[in-house]
């Protein structure tokens, strides 16, 4: 009995989050774009993105070297 009536609680909360943020549809993502190139304008939107994609690869660089030090610390005990 209790089971259910936190199963309910869960799925009321939820549902009223579904309501308040809603779902992201085509004509949602569209608007999203449109502000974007608006804000930032079609120049700067490329530059933005290599700017995303060096710190990405930056940080999987330095991820991978925090690896390989873990395993040569791991074989000289």
């Amino acid at each position: 009995m209790i089971f259910l009536v936190t199963l309910y609680f869960k799925l009321k909360i939820m549902m009223s989050l579904n309501i308040i943020l809603g779902m992201f549809g085509p004509w949602q993502i569209a608007l999203i774009v449109v502000v974007v190139l608006l804000l930032f304008g079609g120049k700067k939107i490329p530059e933005l993105m290599r700017g995303l994609g060096s710190g990405i690869k930056e940080f999987k660089d330095a991820s991978k070297d925090e690896e390989e030090d873990n395993a040569k610390i791991d074989d000289k005990k």
